[in-house]
């Protein structure tokens, strides 16, 4: 048995128990990865700590203690905020929608603006949300989780957020929350037969979504994708800048400061969503691969620290966590090699930008709350041991 095994359940609330039990693996990769993040900022702003890099880099220190902190935090609290938490949120998220305090930004009515503070809401309605749905599975059973009426209930707490971050239009927030929830339903036990259903019934919905639903410019991003060189100089452009990007680094790149694509600002949105294409850029297919494998690590890591825990709700709410950075990272890879339409989904820690990095920290601070408290057990009531 481990050392940590043997610690007395009276032990393990001391804090200086819990900074030992903190995975320092996971804060490695992290701070690996803004630390490139950081890198690539500094040369895109021509080797400067402004306008990006320095900000950045602060930022990330400020959140990483926020994550500590937040690790010391039991499930429980956790647990009892789940729903009211969700419910803010989504009062935040309809505010955008209905209400003169939506502002609208890139094109988008997504942030929410309180005079000293503009925030936007869709990117934590995924935290709420995963918590939400975390306590809703821990209180029912593996039979209600794989087919009951009872899931209409995570099915509308997955859909009505959904559909008004959409609606602002933020498709790319959207899509994360929509393949969050639908990931964590199935992580719960839902059954095949339901999820080969509702795989047939996207597929039917997609095509009059895409014709009816979308806004024009969004229904051309997505119908020029698969071939953007139909409009190299409107919505084309950004994945055929992107490609050029990704392509001419090679296997080992064309130096640190050095991609014409980026430093020249052929690359569109370059600190942001296409970041990940100037690190193909000035550090080639081995730069990229060794950033990927990073990822890949933290994730199969965090999987790890979701199967150890004692609580369903820790079980379910870090997976949860684990999926929505798995699928930033995964649709933003897509992206950024002309494989998915460009749908403004950041690559996480690596992007410029505050509520991303905000979101993914908070994020992995609840995943390091159920790796410190992995032996605590929840009731199905209010959370209490």
């Amino acid at each position: 048995m481990t050392s940590s095994a043997l610690t007395r359940p009276g032990e393990r609330e001391r804090l200086s128990v819990k900074l030992a039990q903190l995975d320092w693996r996971v804060i490695g990769l992290l701070t690996f990865l803004a630390g490139v993040g950081t890198l690539m900022l500094y040369s895109l702003g021509k080797l400067s700590w402004e306008p990006w890099a320095a900000k950045h880099l602060i930022r990330y220190g400020f959140l990483l203690v926020a994550l500590i902190c937040m690790a010391m935090i039991h499930p429980k609290w956790w647990f009892r905020s789940a729903y009211p938490l969700y419910g803010v949120l989504l009062i935040m998220v309809a505010l955008v929608d209905f209400t003169p305090l939506g502002y609208t930004a890139g094109g988008a009515k997504n942030w929410l603006n309180l005079g000293v503070i503009r925030i936007q809401p869709a990117e934590f309605m995924k935290i709420g949300l995963v918590l939400a749905l975390a306590r809703w599975y821990h209180s029912h059973s593996a039979q209600e989780a794989r087919w009951s009426w009872k899931l209409l209930i995570p099915a509308g707490m997955i859909g009505v957020p959904f559909l008004l971050v959409a609606a602002q239009p933020d498709l790319g927030s959207a899509m994360i929350i929509g393949l969050t929830g639908a990931a964590m339903m199935v992580i719960a036990g839902l059954s095949w037969r339901v999820i080969g259903a509702a795989v047939a019934a996207a597929v039917a919905f997609i095509p009059p979504f895409v014709l009816f639903v979308m806004h024009d410019y969004q229904r051309n991003r997505v119908l020029n994708f698969l071939n953007p060189e139909m409009d190299p100089s409107g919505t084309g452009y950004n994945i055929i800048q992107s490609k050029i990007a990704v392509g001419s680094g090679g296997l080992l790149g064309k130096g640190f400061g050095l991609g014409s694509q980026s430093q020249l600002e052929f690359l569109p949105e370059r600190h942001t969503d296409f970041i990940f294409s100037t690190v193909g850029e000035e550090f080639g297919f081995i730069g990229s691969f060794t950033v990927l494998v990073c990822y890949a690590i933290l994730i199969l890591i965090a999987l790890r620290i979701s199967n150890l825990s004692h609580s369903h709700f820790g079980r379910i709410a870090a997976a949860g966590m684990i999926a929505f950075f798995a699928l930033f990272v995964l649709i933003n890879g897509a992206m950024v090699m002309g494989l998915a339409p460009v749908v403004g989904v950041p690559m996480p820690l690596l992007s410029y930008g505050g509520s991303s990095m905000m979101t993914v920290m908070i994020g992995f601070g609840l995943i390091m709350s159920v790796h410190v408290h992995r032996y605590a057990e929840l009731s199905k009531g209010n959370g209490l041991i």
